[in-house]
This record gives structure tokens, sequence and C-alpha cells, in this order.
């Protein structure tokens, strides 16, 4: 019985589901248009290259980044879409993509 418990909490633990979210929103950067690609980058001193296609971020952070109540993206998070566009630029997003980068070097 216990084999089973454990390998049922494995299996629970490596789900696609457990193991993309844990706390996070996903930012969508896809539809940042080259020019802000351009100026983010250039607010935050790296390449162009460097701008992710997304990002994961705490929901308080999300919240900043895509103009939307702490509240609206719980609930949202809680029904399994874990994922929002920003708004426009903001220095919370820049803070954001720069974290990411320093954490991939």
């Amino acid at each position: 019985m216990r084999i089973l418990m454990t390998a049922a909490a494995l299996v629970l633990a490596a789900s696609p589901v457990a193991a993309q979210q844990n706390g996070l929103i996903n930012i969508d950067l896809s539809g940042i248009s080259v020019l802000e690609r351009a100026e983010i980058a250039k607010d935050i001193n790296v390449d162009v290259s460097q701008i992710p296609v997304t990002l994961q971020v705490p929901v308080s952070v999300a919240a900043a980044i895509c103009d939307v109540q702490v509240a609206a993206l719980a609930q949202q998070k809680n029904k399994g879409d874990t994922a929002c566009a920003p708004t426009s630029g903001s220095s919370a997003l820049n803070q954001a993509i720069l974290k990411q980068n320093k954490k991939q070097r």
C-alpha cells in the first residue's frame, strides 16, 4: 500500500500540470512588437534577442504587467488558465525579464 501511494504521488508530481505551475502566471510576450521589444531591451540594457517569448511570474507581478487585479488573476489561475498578455511596457515587465535573464546565466 505504501509503495502504491508513493508511486501515485510521484505520478502527480511529474504531471505536466504540476510541473507547469507553482503559483506562477505565464506572461505571453509574443504579441509585443519589434519596436516594443527593442525599447524593453534598451531600458534594461540587454540585447533584443534576450527578450523571451514567455515569462513566469508570481500573480502579483503578473497583475501589474497585465493591468489586471490580483483577485481576478488568482481566480483565473484557480480555473486552470495561467496566462495573461501585457497591456503595455512597464517597469514590472522590465524587471521580470531582467530577473529571468539573470537566472539563465
